[in-house]
């Protein structure tokens, strides 16, 4: 066999160097209970009071959601983020 053939070896050897590679990271390393769907549900169509919803500093700390300023007296409201939207697009609901 020539050298340019790839062995067992080389084979073996490609594996563990993917296998070594570090997983690319996802967004969720959890599911997200039913609470938390109906609250992203809830801010596809309009952002709602940040204290509206126990969810809201679980669906933050996984950046799903986050506050904007809001135009009345300065209270914050919540919003999907990026990664909030594609949660939804991934069950088919987003916009």
């Amino acid at each position: 066999m020539s050298r340019l053939e790839p062995t067992r070896q080389d084979a073996l050897n490609n594996v563990s160097t993917v296998a070594a590679k570090p997983a690319k990271r996802t967004m969720l390393r959890r599911l997200l209970s039913h609470h938390e769907l109906a609250t992203l549900l809830l801010l596809l169509h309009a952002p709602i009071d940040a204290h509206a919803k126990p969810e809201i500093p679980t669906l933050r700390e996984a950046g799903l959601v986050e506050a904007v300023p809001s135009e009345a007296a300065g209270a914050a409201q919540i919003r999907l983020t990026r990664e909030g939207n594609a949660v939804l697009q991934g069950l088919g609901l987003a916009r």
